[in-house]
């Protein structure tokens, strides 16, 4: 890898050849960086990038994972998704790199979480946990991640005990945003809740 000087301007840029998913040998030319470190580190994630390389940072997964989920997805429903990334994920694992992420980090988080979202339901706590875990099992998946370490944490907080038999439209709305990453198990809830259909009327 290399990074160029602009004589002009006394910024960095990087200018490359790659293989793109085709097989196709591409030229990428990249401005404006402000030092040369700068410059090189682009260049690194963009190839880790390219490549799927589980080395790549947290960051730059997802964008990757944002490309090949949202076209399968709803807009409203990945709306939500990404909402929850960008507010709730990335803040604490974005610079960090996918491989080096451990059980032990997602606790951390875990408990960052539930004490910043003191008065958050425990539902809620579950659905940002399930779509961290659902980021882990994408790479697990298709990306060549040994071990997904959400899953080796486990799941965040404790069920509540409610005595209401049904759920408002806003539990109901959370609890749907946990099982998104479960096609079948989302699409059935939905049928239920929509429907008015309770659970006896469905043993029935």
């Amino acid at each position: 890898m290399a990074a160029f000087k602009n004589k002009d301007n006394g910024t960095w840029y990087v200018q490359f050849r790659y293989t793109d998913w085709k097989g196709e040998r591409q030229q990428k030319l990249k401005r404006g960086f402000a030092t040369k470190r700068e410059a090189l580190e682009w260049e690194r994630e963009f190839l880790m990038e390219k490549q799927a390389d589980v080395n790549m940072t947290f960051e730059s997964f997802v964008a990757l994972y944002g490309r090949d989920i949202k076209p399968k997805l709803k807009l409203n429903t990945w709306l939500t998704k990404e909402s929850i990334i960008k507010k709730k994920i990335l803040p604490y694992f974005a610079k960090r790199k996918l491989s080096e992420i451990t059980a032990k980090d997602i606790m951390r988080w875990q408990n960052e979480i539930r004490d910043c979202l003191l008065y958050t339901s425990q539902t809620y706590l579950k659905t940002l946990h399930n779509q961290l875990s659902a980021i882990f099992n994408h790479t697990a998946r298709f990306y060549g991640l040994n071990i997904n370490p959400a899953r080796q944490a486990g799941n965040t907080g404790a069920e509540e005990r409610k005595e209401m038999l049904f759920w408002t439209r806003e539990e109901y709305t959370k609890f749907s945003e946990a099982m998104m990453d479960k096609p079948l198990s989302f699409y059935a809830f939905e049928v239920l809740y929509w429907c008015g259909i309770r659970e006896g009327e469905l043993l029935a």
